[in-house]
């Protein structure tokens, strides 16, 4: 099936918009919030985003399948592949904090090719897509070099969701590098693609937690696999070392793995 890329990067600019709008109208209200069957909070603006998304993504291209945090899939086995979170840090955002945003994807065959971090709190969006390159304000940016890892600003949402070997693994490379930074969501990643950060390191992420990301960083000259080097896909297992630099992602691989 062929891909009209100017048209699904202009839709997923009017995806950021809407869902931006929506967050922003309950953010800093006394919105009341939810806990999911995993403990993790959602509130209405996280619901009305993304059914707001999957309306615009339906009337114009109806044939694509979707991936949201809140609604689940639907012809998840598609082709194309629109994946959603439509307020990627709901813990910042029912907290006040202004560092979340909307994670917008566009996935063939199960690898991101587009991808949107909008953060409406913040005024700031990073766009990405394959074979392009990576804007911020509608002004292309790339990543910083980093050579070595002594000199790298390592960037992580929390430290909790490292345990076992994992936890040994980050330890390794915490240890390594300049100096290490909490919190931030998905805001960290759009300050890598703009070469003020250098490394990002997760674990346990979802599909609709990473899959924007990708082509954000690819087009900015950065790195981005889980914990073994290899490329993402559906099937990866939620463990994720984005690098604005290939040579610090080559280092800090060889010590998360230890």
């Amino acid at each position: 099936m062929s891909l009209d890329i100017d048209a699904c990067l202009a839709l997923a600019v009017r995806l950021a918009d809407v869902a931006g709008a929506i967050a922003m109208r309950h953010f800093r209200t006394a919105v009341a919030v939810d806990d999911k069957p995993d403990t993790s909070p959602v509130t209405i603006a996280d619901r009305q985003a993304e059914q707001a998304m999957r309306a615009l993504i339906a009337k114009d291209f109806p044939e694509h399948g979707l991936i949201g945090e809140e609604f689940g899939a639907d012809r998840g086995d598609a082709e194309f592949v629109w994946v959603l979170d439509p307020i990627d840090g709901t813990k910042s955002f029912i907290t006040g904090r202004p560092l979340f945003g909307s994670l917008i994807a566009l996935c063939r065959a199960g690898r991101p090719i587009l991808g949107v971090i909008d953060c409406p709190a913040a005024r700031e969006r990073w766009v990405g897509a394959e074979g392009r390159p990576t804007t911020h304000q509608g002004r292309a940016v790339r990543t910083s070099a980093c050579p070595r890892l002594a000199q790298a600003a390592l960037l992580c949402t929390s430290p909790f969701m490292f345990e076992g070997a994992d936890r040994e693994g980050f330890d390794r490379l915490r240890r390594s590098v300049r100096f290490a930074l909490w919190g931030g969501d998905c805001y960290g990643y759009g300050l890598l693609a703009s070469g003020y950060a250098d490394l990002v390191v997760e674990a346990e992420l979802k599909t609709h937690d990473w899959a924007a990301i990708v082509p954000v960083v690819k087009g900015a000259g950065g790195v981005m696999t889980d914990w073994q080097g290899r490329e993402l896909d559906f099937a990866a297992d939620g463990r994720m070392l984005v690098a604005g630099d290939p040579r610090a992602h080559a280092q800090a691989l060889a010590l998360l793995r230890g």
